[in-house]
C-alpha cells in the first residue's frame, strides 16, 4: 500500500483517481448527489451518536460522559482513514473536505466483497465498537465509552457501503471505487 495525501477535495469528482470500468460492471444503487448524501450521513451520524451517548448515561450514570473521549474520537479521524488505506494493496489517496464533514480515501484497485467489508469496518471496530463494548463491560471506563460512541457515529458512511455490498454483490463478485461510486463485477 502506498498512501498519497491529496489535500482538500475541491468537489470535482473527475479529479479523483479511477480505473477503467471492468466489463459487465454494475454500479451500486447509491446516492449520486454528494451534498444530499453528506447531509443524510451527517444527520444519521447524529442520531446514532445521540442514542449511544444516551446509553452512556443509562449504563454509567450522569458523570459517564468524557470530554477526553470526545477529543480522542476527533483525533481518530486521520487514523480511521489510515486503517481504511491499510486494506488496499496498491496506491490509495487521502482527501479532506471539512466543509461537508468528510475525510475519505479512494483507491482504484479491485477487491473481494470480504476485503471491501473488512476495509469499511476495520476502523469502526478499532475506534468505535471495541472501546464502546469495553465501556459497557466496565462502566467506569467512560473515556472509552465516549470515544466509542462518537467513533461509531462517525462511521455511518462506512456502514452504508457495507449494507450496499451485502445486499447488492453476488457471491464471488469483486468491487472497485469509481469516483464516489462503487461498482461490482463478476471476474
Amino acid at each position: 500500500m502506498k498512501l498519497i495525501y491529496k489535500g482538500k477535495f475541491d468537489g470535482n469528482q473527475d479529479s479523483l483517481p479511477c480505473r477503467e470500468h471492468m466489463p459487465g460492471a454494475v454500479k451500486f444503487k447509491e446516492c449520486d448527489d454528494i451534498k444530499k448524501f453528506s447531509i443524510f450521513i451527517n444527520v444519521f451520524a447524529c442520531v446514532v451518536t445521540i442514542a449511544l451517548v444516551c446509553t452512556l448515561f443509562i449504563r454509567g450514570g450522569r458523570y459517564s460522559y468524557s470530554f477526553l473521549g470526545l477529543a480522542l474520537a476527533l483525533l481518530s479521524l486521520f487514523p480511521h482513514e489510515i486503517l481504511h488505506a491499510s486494506c488496499f494493496r496498491e496506491e490509495v489517496y487521502l482527501y479532506t473536505n471539512w466543509e461537508q464533514g468528510m475525510l475519505f480515501v479512494v483507491g482504484p484497485e479491485t477487491m473481494s466483497k470480504g476485503r471491501f467489508i473488512l476495509m469499511s469496518m476495520l476502523p469502526n471496530l478499532v475506534f468505535g465498537f471495541v472501546p464502546y463494548l469495553l465501556f459497557l463491560i466496565h462502566p467506569d471506563w467512560n473515556v472509552l465509552g465516549t470515544m466509542g460512541a462518537f467513533a461509531i457515529g462517525m462511521g455511518v458512511g462506512d456502514y452504508y457501503n457495507v449494507f450496499n455490498a451485502l445486499t447488492q454483490m453476488p457471491k464471488g463478485a469483486r468491487t472497485y471505487l469509481y469516483k464516489f461510486n462503487s461498482y461490482w463485477y463478476m471476474p
